[in-house]
Parts: C-alpha cells; structure tokens; sequence
C-alpha cells in the first residue's frame, strides 16, 4: 500500500425498480493487498461528514492488522417508511416501505455491486443508527444467507405493534419467535444520556433499558460470548454522531475480527 493512500470513494446514483426513485449511494474502496475483504453497509449514508467517517476508516486502514474492509454508504429519502421492520409496521403505520428497502438492498444493491466491482467478499455486515439501525438489524437478521454481522448505534429498538406494553416490541419479539441464525454476530450500542424518559420508572432510561432486553434475548437464544454479542453502553452518551464517532472504531475492529 503506498504510504497514507487508504482508501478511495466513488459515488453512484441508481434507479431502484423497487423503491422507485434514484439511490445515492457512495462506495469506499481500500487499496492495497488485503488477505480478506470484508462489505460494510451503512445506513444514513448522507451523514458520513458528521461521523467523520472518512478520517476514522483511515485511521482503521492505516493499522497493521487491518482488514480489506469496503463501506457502502445508503442515502436515506423517506427513512420513516423505508427504514423500520420489514414484516410488520409499527403502531402508526410507520416503516411501510421497509420491505421495499430490503428488497432493493438485496436484489439490486448488492448485485450491482458485485458485478460493478468484481469482488467477492468474505463476509457481509450492516450497520446504522437510530431508525437506521433497527432497519440494519432486521435486514441481517432475516437475510443471514447473505450477511454475518449487525451492528446497531442507539437503534430504535421501541419500534411497537401497540401503543403500550414491552411485549409488543416488533424486534424482540420477532427475534424471540423465530429460530436461531447459528453465524450471526451482533454489535450494540447506546447512551445512557441519550433521553430522560423512564417508562416504567426503574431508573434505566428507555433507550438502554430496550437494548439490554433485546441483548438478553439474544443471549438465551445462545449468542453467548464477546464476539457474536458485544453490548456497550457509553457513560455520557448522548444520541448523536459525537457519540457515535467515539464508538466507531472499536467496531471497525470488532467487524474485521
């Protein structure tokens, strides 16, 4: 690898048959000879410049011990009704269009990117935040023929069918219906400044209390060690791209294990 050269970034825009409108979409290409490769997706493409993106996975490609690891970036357009639980909308009919998002990332994304580029990589993962994360989630979750790896920042994991009541959380309660994906690998991570709000009054904010029990079903369900389920929650952490950024590369570490 020529000495500071990491990586390079090509931006696309396609039509999506599926979701109907163009898809921006920008590609970050390591150089050099890496004996694995590994195909990141990130939802919320369109925010990298706020993560700082670029200089972290510099920081990453720069390492020794690093990884060929690829970042494909999504732009969002209509995030509330693309992004969500492609089985079942919530309560107020958001995530609509979460099984068209799927359908697009699948049949025509990853396509296009293999035949664009190619390559073939030794393993697929996805990633996001917030509403970006729960859709990443639920995206390796029911494609694990196709991804390996999830990795959820502060993600919206009170998503319901009800108004009230944690038994009608979509995502745990499809993970705990549903049988156990043996090579899945997950990465969770919220704040514990990230809200005030305290639904049942235990003194653990929302956002982490909904975390830790979906953590905890996965952990019956067998996912059981450091690797295929790492749960952080960050002291101070607020829900936004500072927290986010902090948080980055450990993950990029943990991705490329």
């Amino acid at each position: 690898m020529e000495q500071g050269i990491t990586f390079k970034q090509e931006s696309f825009s396609q039509f999506s048959v599926f979701l109907q409108r163009e898809v921006k979409f920008d590609v970050y290409i390591p150089q050099g000879n890496y004996t694995r490769q590994t195909l990141l997706l990130l939802n919320d493409g369109q925010d990298l410049a706020q993560l700082n993106y670029g200089q972290l996975l510099q920081q990453y490609l720069s390492q020794p011990q690093a990884s060929g690891l690829w970042t494909v970036a999504i732009h969002a357009q209509e995030r509330i009704h693309e992004y969500g639980t492609a089985r079942f909308m919530d309560v107020h009919g958001r995530g609509s269009r979460a099984d068209l998002y799927t359908r697009f990332i699948v049949k025509e994304l990853l396509p296009f990117l293999q035949q664009f580029y190619h390559q073939k990589w030794d393993e697929k993962a996805f990633a996001g935040f917030s509403l970006g994360g729960l859709s990443a989630l639920d995206i390796v979750w029911n494609n694990p023929q196709i991804f390996s790896k999830a990795g959820v920042f502060s993600g919206s994991l009170w998503w319901r069918s009800m108004e009230n009541g944690d038994d009608c959380r979509i995502m745990h309660k499809q993970i705990t219906r549903d049988a156990r994906r043996e090579q899945l690998q997950f990465f969770f991570e919220c704040g514990d400044q990230e809200e005030t709000a305290d639904r049942n009054t235990n003194g653990i904010i929302d956002a982490v209390e909904d975390t830790q029990d979906l953590v905890n079903v996965l952990r019956k369900k067998g996912y059981d060690n450091a690797q295929a389920l790492h749960f952080e929650v960050v002291k101070n952490g607020k829900h936004d791209y500072a927290t986010w950024a902090s948080v980055m590369p450990g993950f990029l570490g943990w991705l490329t294990k």
